[in-house]
């Protein structure tokens, strides 16, 4: 299995994402979308970062659950209820995603919702891993 991060340079830097993943092996995983859920069912009452650092942690946890590591991520959808303060918080996500995810960037989006299924979430991840 192999994830070749693409970053051509005529497209602005890639800051926290790669602009294309070409993925090939054997095993595709779908995760579904995870927000700040402890075991026990209960969200998370914190700021967006925190929510944020919990909902990576259990999509990792589900792909973790199939065989798979961070770096076989190849496209991450971040949902957020307040795009604002995703981006006012951009650099301490960043540190949260390599401490968790490390260095290696999917292909990745942000999009602002209304909401999500639980109201008082403030993020959502999903994300698609190739493994051997």
């Amino acid at each position: 299995m192999s994830l070749e991060r693409l970053n051509p340079a005529g497209l602005s830097p890639a800051t926290g994402f790669s602009h294309a993943v070409v993925a090939t092996g054997s095993r595709l995983v779908l995760l579904a979308g995870q927000t700040a859920l402890d075991a026990d069912g209960e969200l998370l009452r914190a700021g967006l970062p925190e929510q944020f650092e919990r909902a990576l942690a259990n999509l990792l946890a589900a792909l973790r659950a199939a065989g798979g590591a961070p770096g076989d991520l190849a496209r991450v959808t971040v949902y957020t209820t307040d795009v604002d303060a995703y981006r006012a918080h951009a650099r301490e996500l960043g540190l949260r995603w390599r401490r968790l995810a490390g260095r290696d960037y999917p292909a990745m989006a942000v999009i602002g919702v209304v909401r999500l299924w639980d109201e008082d979430a403030l993020v959502e991840l999903d994300g698609l891993a190739v493994l051997p």
